[in-house]
């Protein structure tokens, strides 16, 4: 059934191109109430489709936080991470960003291809937990530049229970006011092009009695209840909302359910004097909303001149988003939330088609001979002497999980306005070799800015014949050139 309306989604595409290149978005937000991540998330990513995303956007609530496994997090990556990244990986796509606040945890990856592309990355958070210190609800939130577009992904985890409707949108409307960038195209959420809004927003079905709701449920009439969903009652009234856009909640609401089942909350809860409480209504407390920017929305510091750049770029250059999927997954039982999943296809014009640097590795490698790395700028940009070029294995899972990298000036030997040689030296080259890429990190920009062809890094000679193991070689040997890690 998910295959034929994207398919379908597919002609409709194809019918309405306007002649930009189209990309595929697959987002996910999935409240996973502290469980340890599952074994396998392929269903989850639709790792099975013949059609894969250009774009992977995770966003989590209630992410275990508590002190030790907060404190370890911090000096590796959290369970949830390491899974999406050893599974997405391979598959050759990278985390190119990444935020945490308490439980909220925001994940961006890419296909390789599309990096360099991705310019001016951002994080942020904000928090509007216990007297706005505490980081238990909030938004966190990833802001860049893809193709020249910007965008901005906002998961947030806003207030609970069933009388808190206003305060949830008094949350929704901070966070959007208050989250800021250092970029001058959109300092703020509401100037990017495309905002997608996501996460556990913790809307309720109100006025319907449990029987109904859970009837209806059953029956699949879900309409029934989507003029009782306060989301949806609150866009009637609240003009920030109204600018949001969402698809028909054709799918089971994602909360609450007994742990390790597809039941609806059944058990008994005790208040504090010891009578039974209410079990909690299903409700689509777990959604995805998105945003483009209407041509009349500019800020107000803007002068006449900016405003009419901005309607001149927007017509050259269009956006166009179009949901695709917008489901939960029932398959996944170890949180009172299912996931939800929604799929877009972006169409845009781009506004630049080639990276800012080209480069390659020059001549055979291994670790028995100092290795040369030539780079040419393609266009100008902002470099630094904190720019580093980076070796890393094919599938490596993000920009900080490289093998060694040298500093592009001080490690510079030759250089032209055209093309500047630096080189790496063979001790930091593994002896076991294997395939790898070449990346050129910008510190200015924040991001890969050029990446090179695979190439084939050579076992060393000398190693072989000496008969040395890669751990008596050198500690950086003992770990990256085991036959697991380039297996």
């Amino acid at each position: 059934m998910m295959e034929e309306k994207e398919e379908q989604s597919d002609l409709s595409l194809q019918k309405g191109n306007t002649g930009g290149d189209s990309f595929r978005l697959h987002m996910v937000t999935w409240n996973v109430a502290t469980a340890d991540p599952p074994d396998d998330v392929t269903s989850l990513l639709h790792l099975n489709s013949p059609k894969s995303p250009d774009l992977y956007v995770v966003g989590l609530q209630e992410v275990s936080s508590r002190p030790v496994r907060f404190v370890s997090d911090f000096v590796f990556e959290d369970p949830w991470s390491q899974l999406f990244m050893s599974t997405l990986a391979p598959r050759g796509y990278i985390k190119v960003s990444s935020i945490r606040m308490q439980g909220l945890l925001l994940l961006f990856f890419s296909k390789l291809e599309h990096v360099p592309f991705i310019r001016d990355i951002q994080a942020t958070y904000t928090r509007t937990g216990i007297f706005g210190y505490w980081g238990n609800k909030g938004g966190v939130s990833v802001h860049l530049s893809f193709y020249g577009h910007m965008l901005c992904f906002l998961n947030c985890h806003l207030a609970a229970h069933m009388n808190y409707a206003s305060e949830r949108v008094d949350e929704f409307e901070y966070i959007m006011d208050t989250q800021n960038f250092e970029c001058k195209k959109a300092p703020s959420i509401a100037d990017h092009r495309l905002v997608f809004w996501f996460g556990d927003l913790n809307f309720r079905i109100q006025d319907h009695g449990m029987h109904f709701v859970r009837s209806c449920i059953n029956d699949q009439k879900y309409e029934l209840l989507w003029s009782k969903d306060q989301l949806i009652m609150m866009k009637t009234k609240e003009q920030m909302l109204q600018e949001f856009e969402e698809g028909p909640l054709d799918f089971p609401p994602t909360y609450k359910f007994d742990l390790n089942s597809d039941t609806y909350d059944s058990r008994l809860y005790k208040t504090w004097l010891g009578f039974n409480g209410k079990k909690r209504k299903p409700a689509w407390t777990d959604r995805i909303l998105w945003r483009l920017r209407p041509k009349a929305s500019v800020s107000e510091d803007k002068n006449t001149l900016e405003k009419v750049k901005q309607l001149e770029e927007d017509e050259e250059y269009p956006l166009k988003t179009r949901q695709d999927l917008y489901t939960s997954n029932m398959e996944y039982k170890i949180s009172d939330h299912k996931p939800v999943i929604g799929i877009f296809t972006l169409e845009l014009r781009k506004m630049y088609e080639t990276p800012l640097v080209r480069l390659q590795p020059e001549g055979d490698w291994s670790a028995d001979i100092d290795s040369i790395i030539i780079y040419s700028p393609l266009q100008p940009f902002p470099s630094s002497s904190w720019d580093w070029i980076g070796l890393y294995k094919v599938g490596f899972t993000s920009v900080t999980d490289y093998i060694t990298y040298t500093w592009v000036k001080d490690d510079e030997v030759a250089f032209n306005e055209e093309i500047i040689q630096v080189y790496i030296s063979k001790e930091e080259i593994p002896v076991r070799g294997g395939e790898c890429v070449l990346c050129y990190y910008s510190s200015t920009l924040r991001c890969i800015i050029g990446i090179s062809e695979p190439f084939k890094v050579h076992e060393s000679k000398v190693a072989i014949e000496e008969g040395l193991l890669p751990e008596k070689v050198n500690g950086l040997n003992k770990t990256v050139a085991s036959e697991d890690f380039w297996n």
